[in-house]
Protein backbone atom coordinates (compact mmCIF):
# COMPACT_ATOMS: atom_id res chain seq x y z
CA UNK A 1 0.00 0.00 0.00
CA UNK A 2 1.34 3.23 -1.15
CA UNK A 3 2.15 5.95 1.27
CA UNK A 4 -0.74 8.26 2.36
CA UNK A 5 -0.08 12.28 1.60
CA UNK A 6 -3.46 13.76 2.36
CA UNK A 7 -5.63 10.84 4.88
CA UNK A 8 -4.68 10.90 8.53
CA UNK A 9 -5.35 8.49 11.38
CA UNK A 10 -8.94 9.52 11.16
CA UNK A 11 -9.56 11.84 7.61
CA UNK A 12 -8.00 14.60 6.22
CA UNK A 13 -6.92 17.38 9.15
CA UNK A 14 -5.10 20.96 9.57
CA UNK A 15 -5.37 24.55 10.04
CA UNK A 16 -8.47 25.93 7.97
CA UNK A 17 -7.05 27.75 4.71
CA UNK A 18 -3.67 26.23 4.73
CA UNK A 19 -2.95 23.20 2.36
CA UNK A 20 -3.96 20.55 2.53
CA UNK A 21 -7.31 22.50 4.68
CA UNK A 22 -8.12 24.30 1.95
CA UNK A 23 -11.29 25.22 -0.62
CA UNK A 24 -9.35 24.05 -3.71
CA UNK A 25 -8.64 20.71 -1.96
CA UNK A 26 -12.04 20.49 -0.58
CA UNK A 27 -13.60 20.52 -4.04
CA UNK A 28 -11.36 18.75 -5.30
CA UNK A 29 -11.79 16.27 -3.17
CA UNK A 30 -16.01 16.53 -3.65
CA UNK A 31 -15.08 15.67 -7.36
CA UNK A 32 -13.12 12.35 -6.46
CA UNK A 33 -15.97 11.19 -3.70
CA UNK A 34 -18.24 11.24 -6.22
CA UNK A 35 -16.36 9.72 -8.97
CA UNK A 36 -15.87 7.16 -6.94
CA UNK A 37 -19.41 6.08 -5.64
CA UNK A 38 -20.16 6.80 -9.75
CA UNK A 39 -18.40 3.73 -10.22
CA UNK A 40 -21.49 2.04 -8.50
CA UNK A 41 -24.30 4.10 -9.61
CA UNK A 42 -24.19 2.88 -12.71
CA UNK A 43 -24.97 6.35 -14.53
CA UNK A 44 -27.41 7.49 -11.74
CA UNK A 45 -26.23 10.50 -9.90
CA UNK A 46 -24.27 9.62 -6.65
CA UNK A 47 -25.74 11.13 -3.27
CA UNK A 48 -23.73 12.85 -0.67
CA UNK A 49 -24.81 13.90 2.65
CA UNK A 50 -22.54 16.64 3.83
CA UNK A 51 -22.58 17.65 7.98
CA UNK A 52 -20.09 19.72 9.28
CA UNK A 53 -19.50 20.81 13.10
CA UNK A 54 -19.68 24.88 14.45
CA UNK A 55 -16.32 25.93 13.25
CA UNK A 56 -16.23 29.46 11.50
CA UNK A 57 -14.49 27.67 8.42
CA UNK A 58 -16.45 25.13 7.72
CA UNK A 59 -18.81 27.53 5.55
CA UNK A 60 -16.24 27.74 3.05
CA UNK A 61 -15.12 24.29 3.06
CA UNK A 62 -18.78 23.07 3.38
CA UNK A 63 -19.58 24.91 -0.03
CA UNK A 64 -16.13 23.91 -1.76
CA UNK A 65 -17.13 20.36 -0.99
CA UNK A 66 -20.34 20.64 -2.06
CA UNK A 67 -19.50 22.84 -5.28
CA UNK A 68 -17.14 19.88 -6.10
CA UNK A 69 -19.65 17.38 -6.26
CA UNK A 70 -22.11 19.07 -8.04
CA UNK A 71 -19.69 19.69 -10.46
CA UNK A 72 -18.98 15.75 -10.85
CA UNK A 73 -22.31 15.58 -11.48
CA UNK A 74 -23.39 14.39 -7.57
CA UNK A 75 -26.39 15.52 -5.06
CA UNK A 76 -25.56 16.80 -2.09
CA UNK A 77 -27.75 16.89 0.96
CA UNK A 78 -26.24 19.51 3.36
CA UNK A 79 -27.36 19.07 6.95
CA UNK A 80 -25.90 22.23 9.14
CA UNK A 81 -24.33 21.42 12.45
CA UNK A 82 -24.53 17.56 13.59
CA UNK A 83 -22.72 15.35 15.09
CA UNK A 84 -20.39 12.82 13.34
CA UNK A 85 -22.08 9.85 14.33
CA UNK A 86 -25.24 11.50 12.98
CA UNK A 87 -24.35 12.02 9.49
CA UNK A 88 -22.87 8.35 9.64
CA UNK A 89 -26.40 6.84 10.30
CA UNK A 90 -28.22 9.80 8.22
CA UNK A 91 -26.14 8.23 4.89
CA UNK A 92 -27.29 4.61 5.48
CA UNK A 93 -30.80 6.10 6.63
CA UNK A 94 -31.31 8.63 3.54
CA UNK A 95 -29.94 5.31 0.94
CA UNK A 96 -27.12 7.45 0.49
CA UNK A 97 -23.72 6.97 -1.02
CA UNK A 98 -21.43 8.58 1.03
CA UNK A 99 -21.16 10.95 3.88
CA UNK A 100 -18.76 13.55 4.87
CA UNK A 101 -18.50 15.58 7.80
CA UNK A 102 -16.15 18.74 7.72
CA UNK A 103 -14.86 18.83 11.16
CA UNK A 104 -11.45 18.18 13.51
CA UNK A 105 -12.82 17.25 16.40
CA UNK A 106 -11.19 18.41 19.44
CA UNK A 107 -9.20 20.70 17.97
CA UNK A 108 -9.21 24.29 18.54
CA UNK A 109 -11.79 25.99 15.85
CA UNK A 110 -8.94 27.45 13.45
CA UNK A 111 -7.77 23.62 12.32
CA UNK A 112 -10.73 21.72 10.65
CA UNK A 113 -10.93 18.26 9.28
CA UNK A 114 -12.49 16.41 6.52
CA UNK A 115 -14.05 12.22 7.23
CA UNK A 116 -15.93 10.06 5.40
CA UNK A 117 -18.47 7.24 5.16
CA UNK A 118 -19.90 4.63 2.69
CA UNK A 119 -23.36 4.16 2.20
CA UNK A 120 -23.18 1.71 5.33
CA UNK A 121 -21.77 4.22 7.71
CA UNK A 122 -18.86 3.12 7.89
CA UNK A 123 -15.35 4.79 7.87
CA UNK A 124 -13.11 4.48 4.50
CA UNK A 125 -10.50 1.54 4.40
CA UNK A 126 -7.04 2.88 4.08
CA UNK A 127 -6.89 1.31 0.03
CA UNK A 128 -9.90 3.25 -1.03
CA UNK A 129 -8.74 6.85 0.79
CA UNK A 130 -5.14 6.37 -1.50
CA UNK A 131 -7.84 6.08 -4.63
CA UNK A 132 -9.19 9.09 -3.32
CA UNK A 133 -5.95 10.86 -2.78
CA UNK A 134 -4.56 10.02 -6.35
CA UNK A 135 -7.54 11.82 -8.11
CA UNK A 136 -7.28 14.77 -5.40
CA UNK A 137 -3.32 15.02 -6.59
CA UNK A 138 -4.29 14.51 -10.26
CA UNK A 139 -7.71 15.85 -11.39
CA UNK A 140 -6.91 14.72 -14.74
CA UNK A 141 -8.12 11.41 -13.68
CA UNK A 142 -11.39 12.11 -13.74
CA UNK A 143 -13.64 12.79 -16.18
CA UNK A 144 -15.03 16.85 -16.39
CA UNK A 145 -19.19 16.61 -16.74
CA UNK A 146 -21.13 19.35 -18.32
CA UNK A 147 -24.44 20.36 -19.08
CA UNK A 148 -27.44 18.59 -17.59
CA UNK A 149 -24.64 15.57 -15.95
CA UNK A 150 -23.76 18.14 -13.34
CA UNK A 151 -25.47 17.87 -10.28
CA UNK A 152 -27.18 19.57 -7.72
CA UNK A 153 -27.59 20.76 -3.87
CA UNK A 154 -30.11 20.65 -1.01
CA UNK A 155 -30.16 22.02 3.08
CA UNK A 156 -32.42 19.83 4.89
CA UNK A 157 -32.30 20.26 8.76
CA UNK A 158 -35.27 19.46 10.87
CA UNK A 159 -35.40 16.27 8.33
CA UNK A 160 -32.17 14.83 9.52
CA UNK A 161 -31.99 15.81 13.63
CA UNK A 162 -35.17 14.25 14.10
CA UNK A 163 -33.77 10.97 12.54
CA UNK A 164 -31.00 10.88 14.56
CA UNK A 165 -32.98 11.46 17.53
CA UNK A 166 -34.98 9.29 17.20
CA UNK A 167 -32.39 7.00 16.85
CA UNK A 168 -30.49 7.38 20.00
CA UNK A 169 -33.77 6.90 21.92
CA UNK A 170 -34.27 3.53 20.70
CA UNK A 171 -31.06 2.43 21.83
CA UNK A 172 -32.23 3.47 25.59
CA UNK A 173 -34.88 0.43 26.52
CA UNK A 174 -38.48 1.36 26.53
CA UNK A 175 -39.08 0.10 29.92
CA UNK A 176 -37.04 3.09 31.20
CA UNK A 177 -37.01 7.05 31.08
CA UNK A 178 -35.18 9.71 32.60
CA UNK A 179 -37.51 11.03 34.73
CA UNK A 180 -36.04 12.08 38.03
CA UNK A 181 -32.62 12.55 36.70
CA UNK A 182 -30.70 15.94 36.56
CA UNK A 183 -27.73 15.87 33.84
CA UNK A 184 -25.42 18.26 33.32
CA UNK A 185 -24.73 18.58 29.25
CA UNK A 186 -21.83 20.07 28.11
CA UNK A 187 -22.32 20.08 24.01
CA UNK A 188 -18.51 22.01 23.72
CA UNK A 189 -20.44 24.54 21.71
CA UNK A 190 -19.57 22.07 19.43
CA UNK A 191 -21.62 19.69 16.60
CA UNK A 192 -24.17 18.11 19.56
CA UNK A 193 -25.42 21.63 20.84
CA UNK A 194 -28.73 21.35 19.41
CA UNK A 195 -29.72 17.44 18.91
CA UNK A 196 -27.63 16.38 22.50
CA UNK A 197 -30.02 18.43 24.57
CA UNK A 198 -33.33 17.78 23.00
CA UNK A 199 -32.49 13.80 23.38
CA UNK A 200 -32.04 13.76 27.53
CA UNK A 201 -34.53 16.37 27.39
CA UNK A 202 -37.27 13.95 24.91
CA UNK A 203 -36.66 11.10 27.48
CA UNK A 204 -37.32 13.55 30.84
CA UNK A 205 -34.66 14.43 32.57
CA UNK A 206 -33.86 17.95 33.84
CA UNK A 207 -30.97 19.19 31.60
CA UNK A 208 -28.66 22.02 32.76
CA UNK A 209 -26.89 22.70 29.35
CA UNK A 210 -23.32 24.30 29.12
CA UNK A 211 -21.41 24.79 25.63
CA UNK A 212 -24.49 25.46 23.67
CA UNK A 213 -24.13 29.06 22.58
CA UNK A 214 -21.03 28.34 19.44
CA UNK A 215 -20.03 31.72 17.55
CA UNK A 216 -17.40 29.80 14.87
CA UNK A 217 -14.82 30.35 17.56
CA UNK A 218 -15.78 29.11 20.98
CA UNK A 219 -15.74 25.21 19.80
CA UNK A 220 -13.83 23.09 22.57
CA UNK A 221 -12.98 26.35 23.87
CA UNK A 222 -12.65 25.96 27.88
CA UNK A 223 -15.47 23.00 27.97
CA UNK A 224 -16.60 19.78 26.40
CA UNK A 225 -14.77 16.86 26.91
CA UNK A 226 -11.64 18.34 26.93
CA UNK A 227 -11.98 20.79 29.35
CA UNK A 228 -14.86 19.51 31.78
CA UNK A 229 -14.25 21.38 34.87
CA UNK A 230 -17.05 23.70 34.63
CA UNK A 231 -19.43 20.64 34.05
CA UNK A 232 -17.36 18.97 37.16
CA UNK A 233 -18.25 22.10 39.16
CA UNK A 234 -22.03 22.56 37.98
CA UNK A 235 -22.68 18.32 38.75
CA UNK A 236 -21.25 19.50 42.22
CA UNK A 237 -23.41 22.42 42.84
CA UNK A 238 -26.54 21.48 41.34
CA UNK A 239 -26.78 17.89 42.88
CA UNK A 240 -27.20 16.44 39.55
CA UNK A 241 -27.16 12.44 39.31
CA UNK A 242 -23.82 12.99 36.29
CA UNK A 243 -22.58 14.82 33.64
CA UNK A 244 -21.86 14.17 30.19
CA UNK A 245 -19.16 16.56 28.23
CA UNK A 246 -19.15 15.37 24.61
CA UNK A 247 -16.62 17.03 22.12
CA UNK A 248 -16.44 19.28 18.92
CA UNK A 249 -17.99 16.90 16.66
CA UNK A 250 -19.95 14.82 19.46
CA UNK A 251 -18.61 11.24 19.02
CA UNK A 252 -16.93 10.82 21.77
CA UNK A 253 -17.61 11.91 25.71
CA UNK A 254 -16.77 12.17 29.00
CA UNK A 255 -18.64 11.25 31.88
CA UNK A 256 -18.63 12.91 35.56
CA UNK A 257 -20.06 11.02 38.81
CA UNK A 258 -22.27 12.70 40.93
CA UNK A 259 -19.51 13.59 43.00
CA UNK A 260 -18.19 15.94 40.35
CA UNK A 261 -14.93 13.41 39.49
CA UNK A 262 -14.59 11.95 36.05
CA UNK A 263 -14.41 8.82 34.58
CA UNK A 264 -11.87 7.30 32.97
CA UNK A 265 -12.93 6.07 29.59
CA UNK A 266 -11.65 2.45 29.71
CA UNK A 267 -14.28 2.00 32.97
CA UNK A 268 -17.12 3.04 31.10
CA UNK A 269 -16.18 0.29 28.79
CA UNK A 270 -15.52 -2.19 31.69
CA UNK A 271 -19.06 -1.30 32.95
CA UNK A 272 -20.73 -1.52 29.52
CA UNK A 273 -19.17 -5.25 28.93
CA UNK A 274 -20.50 -6.11 32.44
CA UNK A 275 -23.98 -4.79 31.31
CA UNK A 276 -24.05 -7.08 28.20
CA UNK A 277 -22.58 -10.37 29.58
CA UNK A 278 -25.71 -9.67 32.68
CA UNK A 279 -28.28 -8.99 30.02
CA UNK A 280 -26.92 -12.21 27.74
CA UNK A 281 -26.09 -9.96 24.58
CA UNK A 282 -22.42 -11.68 25.01
CA UNK A 283 -21.23 -14.80 26.48
CA UNK A 284 -18.09 -15.93 28.73
CA UNK A 285 -14.96 -16.42 25.87
CA UNK A 286 -16.04 -13.09 24.28
CA UNK A 287 -13.88 -10.42 23.04
CA UNK A 288 -13.89 -6.60 23.88
CA UNK A 289 -12.23 -4.54 21.30
CA UNK A 290 -9.64 -1.38 22.26
CA UNK A 291 -6.45 -0.20 21.54
CA UNK A 292 -3.30 -0.12 22.33
CA UNK A 293 -3.75 2.50 24.54
CA UNK A 294 -6.02 0.43 26.92
CA UNK A 295 -5.05 0.06 30.39
CA UNK A 296 -3.95 -3.38 32.15
CA UNK A 297 -6.62 -2.44 34.65
CA UNK A 298 -8.71 -3.08 31.92
CA UNK A 299 -7.68 -6.18 30.32
CA UNK A 300 -7.67 -7.57 34.22
CA UNK A 301 -10.93 -6.57 34.86
CA UNK A 302 -12.59 -8.91 31.82
CA UNK A 303 -10.64 -10.97 32.10
CA UNK A 304 -12.20 -11.91 35.35
CA UNK A 305 -15.63 -11.70 33.79
CA UNK A 306 -14.20 -14.18 31.84
CA UNK A 307 -13.74 -12.11 28.84
CA UNK A 308 -11.01 -11.17 26.43
CA UNK A 309 -9.23 -7.78 25.82
CA UNK A 310 -7.74 -7.12 21.80
CA UNK A 311 -5.99 -4.24 21.33
CA UNK A 312 -5.98 -2.17 17.79
CA UNK A 313 -4.11 0.74 16.64
CA UNK A 314 -5.08 3.88 17.96
CA UNK A 315 -8.52 5.34 16.28
CA UNK A 316 -12.19 4.36 16.31
CA UNK A 317 -12.27 3.29 12.92
CA UNK A 318 -9.92 0.67 13.46
CA UNK A 319 -11.66 -0.80 16.63
CA UNK A 320 -15.24 -0.82 13.70
CA UNK A 321 -12.83 -2.77 11.17
CA UNK A 322 -11.79 -5.46 13.78
CA UNK A 323 -15.21 -5.63 15.43
CA UNK A 324 -17.23 -6.31 11.90
CA UNK A 325 -14.03 -8.30 10.69
CA UNK A 326 -14.80 -10.79 14.31
CA UNK A 327 -18.38 -10.21 15.02
CA UNK A 328 -17.34 -7.94 18.29
CA UNK A 329 -19.77 -5.88 19.62
CA UNK A 330 -18.45 -3.39 22.10
CA UNK A 331 -15.60 -1.76 21.20
CA UNK A 332 -14.10 1.14 22.92
CA UNK A 333 -11.08 3.81 23.77
CA UNK A 334 -9.64 5.79 27.00
CA UNK A 335 -11.00 8.70 25.35
CA UNK A 336 -14.58 8.27 25.27
CA UNK A 337 -14.90 6.97 22.01
CA UNK A 338 -17.48 3.96 23.24
CA UNK A 339 -18.85 1.66 19.87
CA UNK A 340 -22.13 -0.39 20.34
CA UNK A 341 -22.33 -2.54 17.12
CA UNK A 342 -25.85 -3.31 17.79
CA UNK A 343 -26.67 0.79 17.71
CA UNK A 344 -23.36 2.35 15.69
CA UNK A 345 -21.18 2.18 12.82
CA UNK A 346 -18.90 4.71 14.64
CA UNK A 347 -18.31 6.15 18.17
CA UNK A 348 -21.16 8.31 19.45
CA UNK A 349 -21.20 10.57 22.57
CA UNK A 350 -24.58 11.22 22.89
CA UNK A 351 -25.23 7.24 22.24
CA UNK A 352 -22.81 6.14 24.83
CA UNK A 353 -23.95 8.51 27.72
CA UNK A 354 -27.52 6.58 27.36
CA UNK A 355 -26.11 3.20 27.34
CA UNK A 356 -23.89 4.08 30.62
CA UNK A 357 -27.64 5.55 31.91
CA UNK A 358 -28.61 2.68 31.33
CA UNK A 359 -26.14 1.23 33.57
CA UNK A 360 -27.37 2.77 36.24
CA UNK A 361 -31.21 1.50 35.77
CA UNK A 362 -30.28 -2.12 35.36
CA UNK A 363 -28.19 -2.52 38.35
CA UNK A 364 -30.05 0.47 40.51
CA UNK A 365 -26.84 1.85 41.04
CA UNK A 366 -24.79 5.58 40.98
CA UNK A 367 -22.04 6.02 38.57
CA UNK A 368 -19.54 5.92 41.68
CA UNK A 369 -20.49 2.88 42.58
CA UNK A 370 -20.90 1.19 39.21
CA UNK A 371 -17.19 2.09 38.74
CA UNK A 372 -15.91 1.11 42.60
CA UNK A 373 -15.15 -2.85 41.32
CA UNK A 374 -12.87 -0.86 38.05
CA UNK A 375 -9.33 -0.74 39.29
CA UNK A 376 -6.99 0.96 36.54
CA UNK A 377 -3.28 0.94 36.92
CA UNK A 378 -1.78 4.52 37.15
CA UNK A 379 -1.10 5.47 33.64
CA UNK A 380 0.90 8.52 32.42
CA UNK A 381 0.76 9.64 28.85
CA UNK A 382 2.65 12.68 27.89
CA UNK A 383 3.61 14.31 24.67
CA UNK A 384 7.06 14.65 22.94
CA UNK A 385 7.99 17.76 20.20
CA UNK A 386 9.42 15.96 17.07
CA UNK A 387 10.57 17.38 14.14
CA UNK A 388 10.85 13.80 12.40
CA UNK A 389 9.25 10.69 12.26
CA UNK A 390 11.17 8.24 11.28
CA UNK A 391 10.80 4.05 12.38
CA UNK A 392 11.56 4.24 16.44
CA UNK A 393 13.25 1.23 15.80
CA UNK A 394 15.88 2.68 13.99
CA UNK A 395 16.60 5.15 16.80
CA UNK A 396 19.51 3.54 18.94
CA UNK A 397 18.94 5.65 22.58
CA UNK A 398 15.26 5.21 22.32
CA UNK A 399 15.22 1.36 21.97
CA UNK A 400 17.91 1.81 24.59
CA UNK A 401 15.46 3.13 27.31
CA UNK A 402 12.65 1.51 26.15
CA UNK A 403 14.37 -2.10 26.88
CA UNK A 404 15.35 -0.26 30.55
CA UNK A 405 11.67 0.48 31.10
CA UNK A 406 10.49 -2.69 29.79
CA UNK A 407 12.70 -4.16 32.27
CA UNK A 408 12.13 -2.02 35.24
CA UNK A 409 8.37 -2.88 34.45
CA UNK A 410 8.42 -6.31 33.84
CA UNK A 411 5.01 -8.09 33.17
CA UNK A 412 3.43 -5.94 35.82
CA UNK A 413 2.99 -2.63 32.89
CA UNK A 414 3.57 -1.46 29.97
CA UNK A 415 5.66 1.43 27.26
CA UNK A 416 4.13 2.76 24.17
CA UNK A 417 5.32 5.50 21.92
CA UNK A 418 3.38 6.24 18.65
CA UNK A 419 3.52 9.23 16.37
CA UNK A 420 0.28 11.38 16.21
CA UNK A 421 -1.64 11.10 12.99
CA UNK A 422 -2.19 14.87 12.96
CA UNK A 423 0.85 16.98 15.01
CA UNK A 424 4.30 16.77 14.98
CA UNK A 425 4.21 14.73 18.36
CA UNK A 426 5.42 11.17 19.45
CA UNK A 427 2.56 10.07 22.31
CA UNK A 428 4.95 8.44 25.34
CA UNK A 429 2.52 6.36 27.56
CA UNK A 430 3.95 4.26 30.29
CA UNK A 431 1.78 2.66 32.73
CA UNK A 432 2.32 -0.22 35.81
CA UNK A 433 1.68 -0.71 39.60
CA UNK A 434 4.07 1.89 41.03
CA UNK A 435 3.03 5.66 40.13
CA UNK A 436 6.53 7.27 41.12
CA UNK A 437 8.09 4.90 38.94
CA UNK A 438 5.90 5.24 35.81
CA UNK A 439 5.82 8.82 36.17
CA UNK A 440 10.00 8.47 36.34
CA UNK A 441 10.27 6.64 33.16
CA UNK A 442 7.71 8.24 31.14
CA UNK A 443 10.02 11.80 31.76
CA UNK A 444 12.86 9.97 30.91
CA UNK A 445 10.96 8.46 27.45
CA UNK A 446 9.97 12.13 26.83
CA UNK A 447 13.64 13.55 26.88
CA UNK A 448 15.03 10.97 24.81
CA UNK A 449 12.42 11.13 22.16
CA UNK A 450 12.24 14.72 22.51
CA UNK A 451 16.24 15.05 21.97
CA UNK A 452 16.48 12.50 19.45
CA UNK A 453 13.86 13.22 17.07
CA UNK A 454 15.03 17.54 16.98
Amino acid sequence: MGERKLFGTDGIRGRANIYPMTCEVAMTLGRAVTSHFQKFRRNKQPLIIVGKDTRLSCYMLEMAFASGVCSQGGQVILTGPLPTPAIAFITTSMRADAGVMISASHNSYDDNGIKIFDAFGYKLPDEVELELEKMVLDPSLMNVRTGPFLGNAKRFKEEVFGRYVVRCKSAFPSKYDLSGMRIVLDCANGAGYRVAPMMFTELGAEVLSLGVHPNGKNINEDCGSLHPEEACQSVHKYRADLGICLDGDGDRLVIIDENGQVVDGDKLIAISAKLLLDQGKIKKGDIIAGTVMSNLGLEVYLNGLGLGLHRTKVGDRYIMEYMRESGVVLGGEPSGHLIFAEHSTTGDGSLAALKIIECMKYYNKSISELMKDVALFPQVLKNAVVQKKVPLETVGPVQEVLKKAGDQLGDKGRVLIRYSGTEPLARVMVEGENSELVEDLCEELVQVVSKELA
